[in-house]
């Protein structure tokens, strides 16, 4: 085992007795030592349950014969950092979250990882370290939230980001907006919408890291939550055995699977800079050239918030990103003899339909015959650009104007204030980077 190197032989006597210093019997340091880095902290709210889903981790991973090593990772919320000199540390967070772990399974040579995310940043960063570090390795994430309620409909955190401009217009008032800050988000979970974090959840299950569900069940469903935990405990302890290791499963191919079902489910743009990192740290080459050839053979099939007015737990009763796949497929784009830390991917869908086609529509009743994220080149963006184009008003994929461009925030409002921007002009702020204007 990798692990003999921290505990087996006279020379690692020393070795032993720390390890038997924090309970680790002699039967413990026989089997095969699983990390488990769990994310859990009190300032993310889809962090905030993630001990429960730790300890369902190492129940899975003692009951298949393994004894489970938990360890911590840090966290950003992008909700909370944004708009403010926060933001600048949330994607700096992603290469931190990737080193420390890579720091801590070396140091005491892990035999496999069960890495639980669930948010924005944090769930690229352990898909990059499972790549960079490439042995036996599951992702389970803590689930997405709820969708919250208000006057009979459906609201997320999305929702709050534009009611604070309608209250500034006088559409609303301050009295309402304050009720809907109790009601957007009614509990733990990634934000509800397709927005980065879920999609990133998504996207593991799509590139095999996940299990089924790993994406959509929601973290309100403790449950199902629990029970697919604790598979994921199990699963290590069978890719150890096996010797399967993530760059066996994140290939060339995993990566073409994640681009199509992104772009059928209109996934966030932050796609295109997370996925070509984790394929980096794969050692697979990913550009933003193959997300557009992708999407033009693509067909954008679920709209969820906040291009639509579909949530997380709406997809998951509709049959998931499994039916999804199995959709896709129908267009050539799924390569169904790509692994899974479970199988196949073909294994995986075969079973799988649609249960809901309102929320999942059939490629030949697509909302668009393409891709819902578009790769723009021109005199702006001349290696690239990115845009959610199934969140863009039908008015505006067309439009012409002059670009104004500032290097930040502060020089685009100075000169908004100072009357240099006029009707039809274009702002364009350089260097904002994912949050960016």
């Amino acid at each position: 085992m990798r692990s003999d190197v921290v505990k087996k032989g006279v020379t690692r006597t020393a070795h032993r007795t720390l390890f038997h210093a924090m309970g680790y019997s002699d039967e413990d340091l026989q089997k095969p030592l699983i990390g488990i880095c769990n994310a859990f902290n009190e300032i993310i709210p889809g962090h905030i349950h993630l001990r429960d889903i730790a300890e369902a981790v190492k129940l899975g991973v003692a009951a298949a014969g393994g004894t489970p090593i938990e360890f911590p990772s840090i966290g950003v919320c992008d909700g909370i950092a944004m708009g403010h000199r926060g933001m600048s540390f949330s994607l700096s967070s992603r290469e931190l979250i990737c080193d420390s772990i890579e720091a801590v399974a070396t140091a005491h040579a892990f035999d496999g990882l069960v890495l639980i995310p669930n948010c924005d940043k944090i769930v690229p960063a352990m898909l990059m370290a499972a790549g960079r570090l490439n042995i036996p390795t599951v992702v389970v994430s803590g689930g997405p939230m709820l969708a919250g309620r208000h006057n009979g409909k459906n609201i997320s955190v999305s929702t709050m980001f534009e009611a604070a401009g309608k209250v500034e217009s006088g559409q609303m008032t301050p009295e309402e907006m304050h009720q809907m800050e109790f009601q957007a988000c009614p509990g733990c979970g990634s934000c509800s919408g397709l927005f980065t974090a879920n999609t990133m959840n998504c996207m593991t299950e799509v590139l095999g890291m996940g299990l089924p569900g790993n994406g959509t069940i929601p973290a309100a469903y403790t449950g199902l939550r629990r029970m697919l935990a604790k598979k994921a405990g199990e699963v290590v302890l069978d890719l150890v055995r096996k010797d399967i290791k993530p760059r066996d499963i994140m290939t060339l191919e995993a990566f073409e699977n994640a681009i199509a079902v992104d772009m059928a489910i209109g996934g966030s743009t932050n796609t295109a800079l997370h996925l070509p990192a984790i394929a980096h740290e794969a050692g697979v080459d990913l550009s933003l050239d193959e997300f557009d050839e992708i999407s033009r053979k693509a067909a954008y099939i679920c709209k969820m918030s906040p291009g639509g007015t579909y949530h997380m737990q709406d997809l998951d009763e509709a049959g998931g990103i499994c039916a999804v796949m199995k959709e896709v497929s129908k267009l050539g784009l799924i390569h169904t003899d790509a692994k899974t830390i479970t199988g196949t991917v073909g294994d995986r869908i075969k079973d799988a339909k649609i249960l809901n086609h309102d929320v999942i529509h059939s490629v030949e009743n697509a909302y668009m015959h393409k891709g819902g994220i578009a790769v723009l080149k021109g005199n702006l963006a001349p290696l690239g650009s990115v845009i959610k184009e199934s969140a863009v008003e039908p008015d505006l994929l067309v439009y012409k104007g002059t670009a104004k461009c500032y290097d930040s925030e502060e020089a685009a409002i100075a000169a908004i204030i100072g009357g240099e921007i006029k009707e039809g002009h274009v702002v364009v702020i350089r260097y904002e980077g994912p949050k960016g204007g």
